[in-house]
């Protein structure tokens, strides 16, 4: 039915009429970008373009983030959805025509092809307001990429008052042009931080019967911390524990005092991200005491496991089906990247996709946060698409 309703507003012509359109919006954008909690500039940009849609009651609840909303005609459910903005700090090595304007500022990860999507969903819809069901509620988020993120700070802030659904989608570099990725249940791990400071005794190198080595003492914590996930973990769970800095000592002839090491650990079920930081605090209180050193242990949650809702995603699964074709319809594992938009889905049920935007022919073929990222820019149609048709098909669906 939503698909024949949509069929004789002839919203597939007027999304490819618009296209250009969220074309030059995202190339704009890539060429300023702007750090996270930064993007004043960006929200303005998004600001301008939502007030020339009519039909929006438009609103600032953080400093660099805009929401908008269309309320239909009609009673019902109110979706939101969700894209990011912000870019990251990385010297940009492409050399298009619209590379970034700002030295050491780059949308490396396709927040720019999000929010220009968004706004093209926003704009065909908002004419659509006669046969709108419920409301559509539009979050235009920074600081997706800087822990403790944007989208905990839009929650707090209230945006998500009156919401009962949500859907948000990322463009995928790792998958093919044309192709739509989901998965029903975890999509993306949690991702949390630790720090560990050992602290021995220093002294000479030619002495080190006098000192309390910390660089010997964590390099067996290191190695003992990849034990976790091999030895103390179920065989079928998922985890990643990776020591990703350790800094000591500052001349080759003196064992230093200190040690500091970090690391990242990644996870889906929330149980086990629980106990992880115990593990870990096992190993490096066992080790430091067995040779007479102390440590400090700091361990933070960052974001939570992104948990797709299985009635939202069957919903798009549908959409996919309808719009793209069965052929280009992909259920994809749950990757260890992480995102914010599982802040979200603590509150509310609603679905996160993958949209396909690599192109080897065309050598897009760069990983996110390299400086040569970049997408196959027909993916931003393919956006515009999944949110329009989504977004009907769920408030259609919705009592």
């Amino acid at each position: 039915m939503t698909h024949d309703i949509l069929s004789e507003l002839k919203v597939t012509e007027l999304i490819g009429s618009i296209t250009s359109e969220v074309i030059e919006w995202r190339r704009y954008l890539h060429e300023n970008p702007e750090l996270s909690f930064q993007e004043e500039k960006t929200a303005q940009f998004v600001l301008e373009k939502l007030q020339s849609f009519g039909n929006l009651e438009i609103f600032r609840r953080t400093k660099t983030s805009v929401v908008a909303r269309l309320i239909g005609n009609h009673p019902g459910k109110v979706l939101a959805i969700r894209a990011d903005m912000d870019a990251l700090p990385i010297d940009e090595e492409n050399k298009f025509s619209f590379t970034s304007k700002n030295k050491g500022v780059m949308h490396a990860c396709g927040h720019d092809g999000h929010t220009a999507m968004l706004l093209g969903a926003a704009k065909l819809l908002s004419g659509l307001k006669d046969h709108i069901k419920g409301e559509v509620r539009f979050l235009f988020q920074h600081a997706e990429e800087l822990p403790p993120g944007g989208a905990k700070e839009m929650v707090n802030a209230g945006v998500l008052d009156g919401v009962d659904l949500i859907i948000g989608a990322h463009v995928m570099s790792n998958l093919t042009y044309g192709k739509i990725g989901l998965n029903y249940g975890p999509m993306m791990a949690g991702a949390d931080m630790f720090k560990i400071t050992i602290v021995g005794k220093g002294g000479h190198a030619s002495q080190p019967n006098q000192a309390i080595d910390p660089i010997v003492i964590g390099t067996q914590v290191v190695s003992n911390l990849q034990h976790i996930v091999s030895r103390k973990l179920d065989p079928v769970e998922t985890a990643v524990i990776s020591v990703t800095q350790f800094n000591g000592g500052t001349a080759v002839n003196v064992i230093p005092s200190t040690v500091t090491m970090g690391g990242s650990v990644r996870t889906f079920k929330p149980d086990l991200r629980e106990k992880i930081p115990n593990f870990i605090e096992q190993i490096v209180k066992g080790i430091t005491e067995a040779h007479g050193a102390t440590y400090k242990f700091d361990y933070q949650f960052g974001y939570a496991p992104l948990i797709n809702d299985e009635e939202v995603t069957r919903f798009m699964d549908e959409t996919v089906c309808e719009v793209f074709g069965e052929e280009n319809r992909e259920i994809v594992m749950p990757i260890m990247g992480s995102e914010d938009f599982s802040a979200y889905l603590n509150e509310i049920p609603g679905s996160f996709i993958f949209i396909g935007a690599r192109n080897e022919e065309e050598g897009i073929i760069y990983p996110h946060h390299h400086p040569k990222f970049d997408f196959d820019e027909r993916a931003l149609q393919n956006g515009v698409k999944l949110f329009v048709h989504g977004t009907m098909k769920i408030l259609e669906n919705q009592n």
